[in-house]
């Protein structure tokens, strides 16, 4: 349901003379996209992450989910699609017209927050498969680097709208057992970022040694985006990311106006 008279687009001086009206409990302004991460981590976060301030050239209105952390956010039970909700329907309240997340996982929730939420919702990377298969030749693979193989399930793609089709195109590895990037998984609080990146560009090679004919590679894991530039160098393919989801969205819900000559 659209809030009635309440001021929706990029203020211009020419537009901004209006009455504008904010909803009611609102104190906050100016974030259109808010991120939901999780709540009980430990490990750094840098530039490139999602939940890293300078990642983004906008601003984004970051929310912890309250008490969450990877276990259960991997094991996907029932009670945390409440704390999710609440966390997005919180962001809402404070005026984002988007909502994404800084873990593909939550993509486990993705097709019930939507239908619970009156504003777009997109928290998993792997929203864009359908997309990314669209623009590559038919019965091309696409590379999928996540944090945890395992936890990629079938009720995680089903909820990210992944036909069963899409799913036999998946090439998926992860990087769950490397020797810095499990720092992630495991909380250890450092790692080596040198190390890292070679661990997540050696995974994206192998998917290419191992399928020649994959098109575009898809990062899952909000943490990978600091190496999508080397994952690209090494594959010279289409590297997409949570970035680029978060872009996409920002672009839509904040349409600004042209100005030049002609």
């Amino acid at each position: 349901m659209i809030e009635q008279n309440r001021q929706y687009g990029y203020l211009t001086p020419s537009n901004s003379k209006v009455k504008v009206r904010m909803m009611k409990g609102q104190n906050i302004a100016g974030f259109p996209i808010g991120i939901i991460y999780i709540d009980d981590v430990y490990y750094p976060m840098m530039p490139g992450n999602i939940v890293n301030g300078y990642t983004f050239n906008f601003p984004v209105r970051l929310k912890a989910v309250t008490g969450l952390d990877i276990p259960n956010l991997f094991n996907a039970g029932d009670d945390v699609f409440y704390q999710i909700l609440k966390a997005c329907e919180e962001l809402k309240k404070e005026g984002v017209r988007a909502i994404s997340s800084a873990c593909g996982f939550f993509g486990n929730y993705q097709d019930r927050v939507a239908a619970a939420m009156d504003i777009p919702v997109a928290i998993s990377s792997l929203v864009q498969l359908p997309w990314i298969a669209s623009l590559l030749k038919p019965g091309q693979s696409i590379g999928v680097l996540t944090a945890d193989k395992a936890s990629l399930t079938d009720k995680l793609l089903n909820a990210c709208s992944i036909s069963d089709e899409l799913k036999k195109r998946l090439i998926i590895k992860d990087l769950r057992h490397e020797q810095e990037f499990s720092c992630i998984l495991e909380g250890r609080g450092e790692f080596d970022n040198g190390i890292v990146e070679q661990e997540v560009v050696r995974k994206a090679l192998e998917i290419i040694e191992e399928n020649p004919d994959t098109g575009a590679i898809l990062l899952e894991c909000s943490d990978m985006p600091p190496y999508a530039h080397a994952v690209q160098a090494a594959t010279q393919l289409p590297v997409f990311d949570f970035t680029t989801l978060i872009r996409w969205l920002h672009s839509a819900v904040c349409q600004t106006p042209y100005y030049g000559f002609i």
